[in-house]
């Protein structure tokens, strides 16, 4: 508690000064380490200057993405903790411990509309709600297995659930990552149905492994913290290769 303590009261007499006139600014290593580990997703933008090109467009893309926090480090002397050798944004995601560097040299068309897709579309959380959008950080992603918590919008179990899950995921960074598809929505109807249920069936949970192309549902009963986290730990040990996968019709025998 007092290193929480500590860590927010060290970033915010960092930043006190730039609340009200700007971004944050992020002045040395520590401060930096603190704005990262403050939130599940954070972006912070490696540039020399107000002057360099892209930061005009990032003030304006954070303005319409604000659920991110979002600062900026000018002192290049921090920069190659974060491997940064010239004007970057980064985002920073807990959820699989990934840094997203875009370079703006190597960046041919930089405007507020792309800043704003290459933050959403990398935003990957403990807990990710799967659409268009954050399908393309969830499959570029190198972890490439989830725990999928299928449930519909609306009821009861999908807050639950989604809290309960959320908590659970920070146990599986870098392992696994928790995707949360509502079935309430048609176009992911697919996706419900390649695990062999309908809509009526949820909620359901199970898991896809992304390398081998396989997937696996919990068996039905209430989908408890314990009961979740050992079938990931079945997963990760290697147990369910063996089990009967989702969608796939029993075997008889002639």
């Amino acid at each position: 508690m007092l290193v929480t303590l500590f860590s927010a009261f060290l970033l915010s007499s960092v930043i006190a000064t730039e609340k009200d006139t700007g971004p944050l600014r992020l002045n040395d290593k520590k401060a930096v380490e603190a704005f990262i580990d403050s939130a599940e997703v954070v972006v912070i933008g490696f540039l020399e200057s107000e002057e360099v090109r892209g930061y005009k467009d990032l003030l304006a893309a954070l303005k319409r993405v604000d659920s991110v926090p979002a600062a900026i480090c000018s002192v290049k002397e921090v920069w190659a903790d974060y491997s940064i050798a010239s004007d970057t944004i980064t985002l920073f995601r807990k959820a699989d411990n990934h840094q997203e560097n875009l370079v703006l040299a190597e960046t041919k068309k930089l405007d507020t509309d792309g800043l704003v897709k290459f933050i959403t579309t990398n935003e990957v959380r403990y807990i990710t709600e799967y659409n268009q959008v954050t399908a393309v950080g969830l499959f570029n992603s190198e972890v490439k297995s989830h725990l999928v918590l299928f449930a519909n919008r609306g009821t009861k179990e999908y807050t639950e659930l989604k809290e309960r899950l959320g908590v659970l995921a920070p146990e599986f960074t870098e392992k696994l990552l928790f995707v949360l598809i509502n079935g309430g929505v048609k176009s992911n109807f697919k996706s419900i149905n390649y695990f062999g249920l309908k809509s009526k069936d949820l909620p359901r949970v199970g898991i896809y492994d992304g390398e081998a192309d396989m997937k696996w549902l919990l068996p039905e009963g209430e989908i408890t913290t314990e009961r979740v986290r050992d079938f990931c730990q079945s997963f990760l040990r290697g147990d369910l290769k063996d089990v009967r996968q989702a969608g796939e019709e029993p075997k008889t025998e002639l």
